[in-house]
Order: structure tokens, then sequence, then C-alpha cells
């Protein structure tokens, strides 16, 4: 597992899951032949997402960004439609660094569509119960009423089966929340109506997870938005927004999504001065 210390920070990414989806969709209006460069497709203009969560650590405390696709829980027909090769190993990936689910502090959810919540519940005989029992799950308000209301657009991503077991968990802000000193939660809209990035500052040391506003290294230019984003022009916006105050911090940007790196940091003419590459596994332990 990759690892990133950004002041008293500590990431450790986890194996939450692939999926295959439509390089087209994730690139929105950008024709193939620029984002290609960028990011390689399959025969069947595929490409490779990882849905890996990170687990922040701080003081002492453990904080769990997004939650991987979970495992069991996909039908067939879900797994062929977005090319899923792999579930989630959360479990495993904790235990490696003698951690379980139980000691998980708090979940950051960015937001609720199914690849970042499915980890939220799992199955336990005929009913599903929480995966991380312990924790507090921190989202937008305005993210949590549409997971529980979904219109006719984004009923095929929220999931009702993964908010109904952990409902009694759920804490939720408008505009932005301070988790623990330095680490704050900041709604932006854009790919979906409530949906949150993630800032860390500690002196000059900083770390940004745009979650599905840059899903990928490739999606650096703040004009390449994805055909799945609810509200592009926000995220166009939010993007600008935020590259700009990151590119002038010379922050990390980290990745959920990225199948090549886990964390890139820029430096202030937006070229990068830093990275970190994921490992390619060949096995499924």
């Amino acid at each position: 597992m990759e690892n990133l210390q950004v002041g008293r920070a500590r990431l450790t990414w986890l194996r939450g899951g692939v999926t295959f989806l439509d390089g087209g969709a994730m690139f929105g209006v950008v024709p193939k032949p620029l984002w290609s460069k960028k990011y390689p497709s399959n025969n069947n203009n595929q490409i490779e997402l990882r849905t890996d969560p990170i687990l922040v650590e701080i003081d002492n405390r453990n904080y769990l960004i997004d939650t991987g696709i979970g495992a069991g829980k996909l039908s067939d027909k879900q797994i062929r439609n977005f090319g899923v090769i792999e579930q989630s190993y959360i479990e495993n990936a904790l235990a490696q660094i003698e951690l379980t689910p139980d000691d998980i502090d708090a979940v950051l959810m960015t937001h609720l569509h199914f690849d970042h919540a499915c980890g939220l519940t799992k199955k336990n005989g005929d009913s599903l119960t929480s995966v991380f029992q312990n924790a507090i799950i921190y989202t937008s308000s305005i993210e949590w009423k549409e997971m529980q209301k979904p219109n006719i657009r984004s009923s095929n991503t929220y999931w009702e089966n993964n908010w109904v077991p952990i409902v009694d968990q759920v804490h939720v802000f408008d505009k932005e929340i301070e988790i623990t000193p330095g680490l704050k939660m900041i709604h932006t809209g854009g790919h979906s109506n409530g949906h949150s990035i993630l800032v860390f500052e500690e002196g000059n040391e900083c770390f940004i997870h745009m979650a599905d506003i840059m899903p990928t290294h490739a999606h650096q230019n703040k004009l390449w938005a994805l055909a799945y984003d609810d509200y592009p022009v926000t995220s166009v916006h939010e993007k600008e927004k935020w590259m700009k105050y990151g590119y002038d911090k010379q922050a990390w940007y980290t990745f959920y999504h990225d199948a090549y790196y886990r964390a890139i940091q820029f430096n202030k003419n937006g070229e990068i001065k830093n990275l970190v590459e994921r490992t390619r596994y060949t096995d499924r332990n």
C-alpha cells in the first residue's frame, strides 16, 4: 500500500475495487485524441478506474475518505455494466496495518454515488449492516437529502441499501466543516449537487482531495469535466478556484479513482513537482 506524509497527516491508500468505464463519458466533450494521450483506454474505449479509499491518520485518529465499491453487493449485470474486475479488500488492507473497520473514527464522504458509498454497508445474512460501526459519517446536507430522495437522473447511482443501515451515524454540514484542526470538508457541488472536497493545511504543507471534480491526473485541465457531472459548469469553476489555490501553495492533489498515480504535487505553474505512483498489483489477495 502506498503512503504519503503531509504535515502531521499520514495518508494510506486501501484497495476498494476496480471499474472500467467509458472513456468518453469520463472526459465529456473532450475529443479522444486529446484525452487518450494522458490516460489510456482498452479496445472497448474503457478506462481503468480505481475506487480506493484513503486512510488519513491525524493525531491518533483514523479518518477514511470514501469507502470503495463494496464486496458481494453488486449483481452480475452491474458487474458487467460497470466493468468491475475487483471488489473491495478494505478489511484485509486495514488488517495489514493492524486496524479493523471498528478503528475508523470518521468516514468523510465526498459524495454518495454507488462507487464511493457501496463500502458503507455489507451483507449480514439476509440484511445489511454498517461496516464502520464506530464512525461518524460526514457528508453535505444537500448530498444526504438527494441520497434519500434521488431524482430521475440520480436514482441509478443513489442506492437505498447504501444509506438505510447507516442513517443514525450520519452528520451533515452546509458550506464547510472542520473535521479536526487543519482538515476541512468543503461543499462544491458540480459532479453532484452535494459534492464536497477535502483540504488539509498545516503551515506550508497542504493536500487537496478534489474527489470527482478531478478524478484522475488526466483531468487537471480546468475545462475537462465529466459527462457524469450533474452541473459541469460548476465543476469547471470550482476546479479553476481550487487548482489556483493549490498551485499557490504547491499542494499535493490526491486521487481516489486514478489507476496510475495516488497523488501529485504541483508547483506554482501547475507543473509536476513530486508524485506517488500506484503499485500495479498482479494478485487478488
